[in-house]
């Protein structure tokens, strides 16, 4: 039997908004409470820990993310950092590696110049070397002429100097990500360790053939289960079209995985703002005569929806621009007439992304029971005067995106996620960026970002336990460890952001997030320890037990 005690800090729990004390047993909740308690409760049966005024909360969820692509990010050359064409050349031509260049994370929005750099810029500045430099939201990217080659890419529309964009992207991040397995079980590891390391418990892989195929997916379900429980949980969403019940039904059975919960994510109706490929009712403020691209069409979204309400499979879209929405609308419409408003509805079906949205949309969203799976860290990077949004939409579409607290005040729940690599793995800088959203009108409280990232995301799963993403009696005990200087209840003011740090209001406290973020001192999954940097690993407590 497995006891152990964290007692001396500050439980996030509903039982209690005055909790310091948390007894796991056997990785379950089995108490919570005061100090004083927790000193009588003590025996020496139990390991103590000493969380030295430490905050615990439940795990984070990432309700959205790429593990190949993360780690191949961390893996590889990150770009996030430079702010020209030069920079990016020197950052590649100083790479001392061989082979295939990958790198990751460039966005000429913030270049002085807003160019990139040509073709023969980039095969000169690596020598003989295939590189592949993926835009910052992965729907686009900079390529060689050597891999351009090799790869059969042909001037067009979709490729043009080094860019290639669209459908043509997709098809050379398919063959760029077809690594061998020792390459992409590093990627996958690095990626799960690093999620680990920032307090998740839990990630929804939204994998794709486009993205990193199958065998990248099968392998990351087929892991021992040693393996598994060591690192967060893993979910997944498969982004492959069906267009009959029992084809939705044979294609999610052949994962032979209940960790694949749906089919869909990936499921791209458009593609991105700034590689100017999501789809939009009006031309982008800087390409006049451009409205973006449409991957699919209201007849393919409808049959595939249809299929899935049919087999009671979840199914999400991928979808950014004002008509892509529509498109999807449309879809949901289509599906609906077919099978019936309440099979369409008991599907719980998500969107991801669904940056613009209007009020009329929102309703529509609502009455297909959708859920909206957001990435607050978009509107943290790209909105703002000067900002990436505003040079392709113009102020006014772009002051009005990303309208989370507009969603949930009609009753659209949202979860949140990061889509790593797009947006770091930083789950505190997603809450504070739901304070501080472009629109006023958008912002949430910290406690309804919380919930979002964690509680959230468990039900928009369909997970069967009550408890899930809560520290409550009877909860399976998955939780992260914080170094936060203050705490807080937090609500968004237009004006300020308006704090009480008094306990009394009877709401669990959060961290203060407006100078230094909370940093993860332990991840905890079903009492198993997947990350630790308390530094008590070799001390001994009252009753000589390790702790």
């Amino acid at each position: 039997m497995s006891l152990e005690l964290y007692r001396n800090g500050s439980i996030y729990s509903p039982a209690d908004p005055f909790a310091t004390a948390m007894l796991v047993e056997n990785g379950t909740v089995a108490w919570i409470g005061t100090e004083a308690a927790a000193g009588a409760l003590l025996d020496s049966r139990m390991t103590e820990i000493d969380l030295q005024g430490a905050l615990v909360t439940p795990a984070f969820v990432d309700s959205h993310a790429h593990l190949a692509s993360l780690g191949a990010k961390l893996n590889g050359l990150d770009l996030s950092g430079v702010r020209s064409a030069d920079e990016l050349l020197a950052a590649v031509a100083a790479d001392e590696g061989t082979g295939l260049l990958l790198g990751a994370g460039w966005d000429e929005s913030g270049f002085a110049s807003g160019t990139v750099p040509g073709p023969e810029e980039l095969q000169r500045a690596v020598g003989d070397r295939e590189v592949y430099l993926a835009r910052a939201d992965v729907h686009s990217a900079l390529v060689s002429p050597k891999l351009a080659d090799r790869l059969g890419l042909v001037e067009g529309p979709e490729y043009s100097g080094a860019l290639v964009r669209g459908r043509a992207h997709e098809r050379v991040r398919a063959a760029v990500f077809a690594f061998e397995e020792a390459t992409s079980a590093r990627n996958r590891n690095s990626a799960l360790a690093h999620l680990a390391s920032t307090g998740h418990g839990t990630v929804v892989e939204m994998a794709a053939e486009h993205v990193s195929g199958r065998a990248d997916l099968e392998a990351l379900l087929g892991r021992s289960d040693q393996e598994k429980a060591a690192t967060p949980e893993v979910f997944a969403y498969w982004a492959e079209l069906v267009d009959s019940e029992q084809q939705a039904r044979d294609l999610l059975a052949s994962f032979d995985s209940t960790a694949v919960v749906g089919l869909g994510g990936d499921l791209n109706i458009d593609g991105s703002i700034g590689s100017r490929t999501a789809l939009l009712r009006a031309d982008y403020a800087d390409a006049p005569g451009d409205r973006g691209t449409a991957y699919l069409d209201a007849q393919r979204i409808g049959a595939h929806i249809a299929a899935c309400s049919l087999a009671g499979i979840q199914t999400s879209f991928h979808v950014i621009g004002d008509a892509g929405l529509d498109l999807a609308l449309e879809g949901f419409d289509r599906a609906a007439e077919k099978v019936g408003l309440a099979k369409v509805q008991a599907g719980r079906h998500r969107l991801e992304h669904v940056e613009m949205v209007d009020d009329a949309a929102r309703e529509r969203m609502l009455g297909f029971a959708l859920t909206a799976s957001m990435q607050p860290g978009f509107d943290a990077a790209w909105s703002g005067t000067g900002g990436m949004y505003e040079q392709r939409l113009g102020a006014t579409r772009a002051d009005a995106m990303n309208g989370i607290g507009q969603f949930l005040s009609t009753g659209v729940p949202v979860v949140i996620g990061s889509d790593a690599p797009v947006t770091p793995v930083s789950p505190w800088s997603a809450v504070k960026a739901c304070l501080e959203l472009r629109d006023p009108a958008a912002r949430i409280s910290a406690r309804a970002a919380f919930m979002a990232h964690t509680r959230s995301g468990f039900r928009a799963l369909g997970s069967p336990s009550p408890f899930a993403g809560q520290l409550v009696n009877g909860a399976e005990a998955t939780f992260a460890i914080w170094d936060a200087a203050e705490l807080s209840v937090q609500t968004p003011d237009l004006r300020v952001s308006s704090w009480s740090t008094d306990a009394r209001a009877g709401t669990p406290m959060l961290p203060v997030l407006e100078d230094e973020l909370p940093q993860c001192l332990r991840t905890v999954r079903a009492g198993t320890v997947l990350f630790d940097d308390m530094g008590q690993g070799s001390e001994e407590d009252s009753y000589g037990n390790s702790r």
